[in-house]
């Protein structure tokens, strides 16, 4: 049977099961012990009471005394292992199911990164969990919650049977079958009536937990201090708060409609909880009354049918429970089930083969290939073929939306041709191990990301790393000299989320850090999309002057909207509206005065000219 067709919340148990095997049978053992120690007090507690009240034989007395605190500490120091046990494995469990979800995240096709629905599922998983603990904390407790109700529902019945057993033994009347009727039929009544109560809360619940959700995005905003400055010039304050003001009455209503209800269903719940309390009270009192048990056993026996009572209604609310968690298990559990179309290859890749001086018949070659976007119509490229031979430089240039950084994208393989094939050596790309044909290439993206994490930690891209690498690819990058102004180092943090005496970097630095990452891998395929477009064209032309003495023998390719990059390179190829019109050394291209490149050229020559540029 198709495993996703089984019951979400059976999968959901048995995926927590293979990541820690011991945690459900120690939740289990633990709940055990965990009720086991009430039900052992009151059981000895009555039966001690009925020998004083009754025989009053000394050596009995002594002996359920003894039996009762020998009992206690056995069942003390047993459950007091179990819990320990029970919280490192829940400790390891919940490790274990973190790494599991981020590591699907970091290995999702990358088309799946850019899906608004993917991104909005796994935002709903989280804070799902976080506002309201819906979803996989939520059907952990219950289950938690569960187990030990059942646990206790077991004593407490075996209590009750032996209440009723006695009772029939005794005195076996259409008084006490009445009696015996009148009890289960309110509690029926109470669970039935509870279980009403629950399905209205949950429904309730559900759509309150929706509210908070976008209610807490809104107030992401007024956190956010990067959204600060934006808010503050176009008096977006106003707007917000609206918006704000909006979600926090649905809020109220939500909450005013969640305690309407509590109030309607809590006086007839009360009353009919108590009738049967004091109904067990009575039925038991007459027959202690009657001799056929003993005083102390009112306190067993009334006690535990209570506890019988409350273990019912509270596993018909646990099930309710789950039930309408249900939908955020599905949701869970829909994030792992989606899946990684890309192929992963099987042919290995030898990292010197990329260089220029190992790889003379080395080349990477599209043949007729077109891509258009998962959510798009409309194609990002079209009939692309170009051949690019290992070691040499090119130059990607066009007006932005032409398709350049698609073109790079599908060469690292974020994202496979929907039409064509890219070939590395006459093989495709695909035939390729993944993971090693990516890892031979080292990308500056236009849109790339630093993280709040230390310098060297964000250039190595590791924990552990190579300080004098760290430093010599900075200095490279044209970033030492702010290195030298930071108070520790490459130790310093970037941004202050984790370290308050963390560095704000300007974009420009941000950019100069980005391409000493790119460095420090020391990849054979080193690509820079646009990353100096936070510099002016002067300090772009410098870095792209510094960059191409530094890439050495390995294969380069400059992306940009601006033409600085082009007096480096052996090739040229132009993009507009996702074709490739052009290709050519930069001589030949601008020589065509009815060209692309001619154009692009003269409209920002005056940055480039020898007496300015160089």
């Amino acid at each position: 049977m198709d495993n996703k067709k089984c019951n979400p919340n059976i999968r959901a148990i048995k995926l927590w099961h293979s990541l820690c095997s011991q945690y459900f049978p120690l939740m289990f053992a633990n709940a055990v012990f965990a009720n086991l120690s009430p039900f052992f007090n009151i059981y000895m507690s009555a039966e001690i009471v009925n020998e004083i009240s009754g025989a009053r034989n000394k050596n009995t007395i002594i002996l359920l005394v003894s039996i009762t605190i020998f009992g206690n500490f056995f069942i003390s120091i047993i459950g007091g292992i179990l819990n320990r046990e029970y919280g490192h494995k829940t400790t390891l469990f919940n490790q274990r199911e973190s790494v599991l979800f981020n590591n699907k995240t970091l290995t999702l096709d990358y088309d799946k990164l850019e899906n608004a629905e993917v991104r909005q599922l796994r935002r709903k998983i989280n804070e799902s969990a976080m506002i309201n603990n819906h979803g996989k904390q939520l059907l952990i407790d219950s289950i938690n919650s569960l187990v030990n109700n059942i646990i206790n529902l077991a004593f407490a019945a075996y209590l009750f049977i032996e209440m009723i057993v006695l009772i029939i033994a005794a005195e076996f009347n259409w008084a006490a079958l009445l009696f015996a009727g009148l009890i289960i039929v309110l509690i029926l009544l109470n669970v039935w009536m509870d279980s009403s109560a629950e399905k209205s809360v949950s429904k309730i619940s559900n759509d309150l937990s929706q509210t908070m959700i976008d209610e807490n995005r809104i107030g992401e905003s007024l956190d956010c201090y990067n959204m600060g400055k934006d808010v503050r010039l176009y008096r977006q304050d106003k707007l917000i708060m609206n918006i704000k003001e909006y979600t926090l009455n649905l809020h109220k209503k939500s909450f005013k409609k969640l305690f309407d209800n509590n109030f309607k269903v809590h006086i007839p719940m009360s009353i009919l909880s108590y009738l049967l309390q004091a109904t067990v009270y009575i039925f038991v009192c007459i027959y202690a009354v009657k001799g056929v048990f003993g005083i102390g056993s009112i306190i067993k026996y009334v006690g535990f049918t209570q506890r019988l009572i409350d273990s019912i209604i509270n596993i018909s609310n646990i099930t309710a429970q789950i039930k309408y968690n249900t939908p955020f298990v599905e949701d869970y559990l829909a994030f792992f089930d989606i899946p990684r179309k890309m192929s992963q290859g099987t042919l290995h890749i030898q990292k010197c083969a990329f260089y220029q001086q190992n790889a003379v018949d080395y080349e990477v070659e599209f043949r007729n290939v077109s891509f258009k976007y998962p959510s798009s119509d409309t194609y990002a490229l079209r009939n692309i073929s170009l051949k690019l031979k290992v070691g040499e430089r090119l130059a990607v240039v066009g007006q932005n939306g032409s398709g350049k950084t698609t073109f790079i994208k599908l060469l690292c393989r974020l994202y496979d041709p929907t039409e064509g094939e890219i070939l590395l050596n006459g093989i495709n790309i695909k035939d390729y191990n993944y993971d090693e044909y990516m890892s031979a290439f080292s990308v500056v993206f236009q849109d790339f990301k630093l993280f709040s994490f230390s310098l060297a930690q964000n250039v190595a891209s590791k924990v552990d790393y190579d300080k004098e690498k760290v430093e010599s690819c900075l200095t490279e990058a044209n970033f030492g000299h702010r290195l030298a102004e930071m108070p520790d180092g490459v130790d310093t943090y970037l941004y202050r989320d984790f370290d308050e005496k963390g560095v704000e970097i300007s974009g420009g630095e941000a950019q100069k850090i980005a391409i000493a990452r790119a460095l420090y891998k020391d990849a054979p395929f080193i690509i820079l999309d646009e990353p100096t477009a936070a510099l002016d064209p002067i300090a772009e032309f410098e870095i792209y002057k510094n960059f191409n003495e530094i890439v050495g023998n390995k294969t380069a390719i400059y992306i940009s909207h601006r033409l600085s990059s082009c007096r480096f390179c052996d090739d040229i190829v132009v993009f507009n509206e996702g074709r490739l019109i052009q290709r050519g050394s930069h001589d030949t291209l601008v020589a065509d005065t009815k060209g692309k490149y001619y154009e692009l050229w003269n409209a920002q020559a005056q940055y480039y000219k020898e007496n300015k540029a160089v």
